[in-house]
Order: structure tokens, then C-alpha cells, then sequence
């Protein structure tokens, strides 16, 4: 039985602090952390919110998937795009999906946006960015439309359009020059889809394929692969060649001389 003082503490443990510090003082080189790629966008429109995102996982220089999804659930009417690490956004739009949903079912009633920004961006804080999660919220509530982007370590601006990711400053450029808040759905997803496919064809992090999800008053619609942006071409051609097909440039044979032989002794193995 476990009594009250026995318990450990609740909150960070910082006992390997020092053990941490004098391993870096004694030459030791820490894991240095891999470079990620994204592009992921939101917008309010007219009717709702329209979120969108890029299809490709990098590991460095690698392509490590050419087919991921980056649009998250959270809620009925609420959505979310990850960049960073594709573990932490897993993982964190998980745990903040199941927290939201226990919320509901205690309150009754459908979860406004502005709750789930509040509680990702103070787990995100918690953990002073090393939670590698940059996040593009939406949704549709009771209240309106309303697009969040919350960075790692947990600030969070609230606006009518929003871009995060390698890839947002060419997004950007494409929602600041044809944003206007009286965008029918149509034209939304035409924005959308072209601010994701600057982010493609302009970000090496970021390529593949383009998702969209579109969240109504009454709806929600997750369009994957909405467009396949990066087709992958058709073989035209057969590459295999018959024997003898391929010229010789010159051939030269030399005769090996052996002037000395090496006696093999078998190895004892009594």
C-alpha cells in the first residue's frame, strides 16, 4: 500500500538534467533532428472552411511516403492539418480527438472550435516545442467559420486564411494575391488547390498528390487525393536488348602466368 509521500510528484522529472549536461561536456554529440517538408492551407469561404494539404513524407532528403494524409479528425466539424513530425501530429490530433469527444458527451453539445484551439495550443506549450506539431486548424460551429494556426510551442493566431509548412511562403503568395472573403465553394477549392500546388511545385519537402476537406454548417467533406498533381508516367519503351546488341569498343585478353603454387594445410581440429 502507497501511502501520500510515497507517490512521485506530478509534472516534469528533471533528474537526467545534469547527467544530460555532463554527457555534452565529455564530447558527446546529440541526435541531430531530420528535416520535414509540408504544405497545408485553410481558408474561410463563404459557406464554411476549406483545409488542404500535400501528400508527401520526407525523411531528409528521402521521400519516405508519396501517399500520406495530413488532414486530420478531430470532431464532427472540426479538422486538422499537420506539419512537422508526422508522429507528433498523430499523435496529438489523437489525444486531443478522444478529449474532444469526452467533451461533447459530457457537455452535450457540439464542441466549438475556439475549445480545441485552446487545448491543443496549451499541450503544445507544455512541452515547449519539442512537440514537433505545426498545426492549421478548422472548423464550423455555432459561432461561424473559423481557421486557427498554432506553431510547436504553442502561440496561436486566429485568421481568415492561413498557411504553415516548407512550402507556406508560396501558398501565401497565392492566398494573398486571390482571397476574398465572399469566395463561393467552388472558387475555394480552385484557391486551395492551387495554393497547395505552388507548395509542390515549388517545395522539394513538399510534392505528390493534393487533399481538400470541406467543412459546412451541416457537413463535412474529406476529399482525398483530389488531385493527383504528380502523375507517375507510363513505360514507353521495352529496355531489354538482345545479346549482342551493344557494340564492342575493344576487347584485350592477357595469359595469366602462375609462377608459384601455395600448399593448402588442413586445419588440426583434434
Amino acid at each position: 500500500m502507497n501511502l501520500a509521500q510515497d507517490l512521485p510528484r506530478a509534472g516534469f522529472n528533471f533528474d537526467n538534467c545534469r547527467r544530460n549536461a555532463a554527457l555534452l561536456q565529455g564530447g558527446f554529440k546529440p541526435p541531430t533532428t531530420t528535416k520535414t517538408g509540408t504544405t497545408i492551407v485553410g481558408i474561410i469561404y463563404k459557406d464554411g472552411v476549406i483545409l488542404g494539404a500535400d501528400t508527401r513524407a520526407t525523411e531528409g532528403p528521402i521521400v519516405s511516403d508519396k501517399n500520406c494524409a495530413k488532414i486530420h479528425y478531430l470532431a464532427k466539424n472540426i479538422y486538422c492539418c499537420g506539419a512537422g513530425t508526422a508522429a507528433d501530429t498523430e499523435m496529438t490530433t489523437d489525444l486531443i480527438s478522444s478529449q474532444l469527444e469526452l467533451h461533447r458527451l459530457n457537455t452535450e453539445r457540439q464542441v466549438p472550435v475556439v475549445c480545441a484551439n485552446n487545448i491543443l495550443k496549451q499541450m503544445l506549450f507544455r512541452y515547449q516545442g519539442h512537440i514537433s506539431a505545426a498545426l492549421v486548424l478548422g472548423g464550423v460551429d455555432k459561432y461561424g467559420p473559423h481557421i486557427y494556426s498554432i506553431h510547436p510551442h504553442g502561440s496561436a493566431d486566429k485568421l481568415p486564411y492561413a498557411t504553415m509548412g516548407s512550402g507556406s511562403l508560396a501558398a501565401m503568395a497565392v492566398f494573398e494575391s486571390r482571397w476574398r472573403p465572399d469566395l463561393t465553394e467552388e472558387e475555394g477549392k480552385l484557391l486551395v488547390r492551387d495554393a497547395i500546388a505552388s507548395g509542390v511545385f515549388n517545395d522539394l519537402g513538399s510534392g505528390s498528390n493534393i487533399d481538400l476537406c470541406v467543412i459546412r454548417k451541416d457537413s463535412t467533406e474529406y476529399l482525398r487525393n483530389y488531385e493527383l498533381a504528380n502523375k507517375k508516367g507510363v513505360r514507353q519503351l521495352n529496355y531489354k536488348f538482345k545479346k549482342g546488341s551493344t557494340a564492342t569498343l575493344h576487347t584485350t585478353i592477357k595469359d595469366l602466368q602462375i609462377t608459384e603454387r601455395v600448399q593448402v594445410v588442413p586445419m588440426e581440429v583434434s
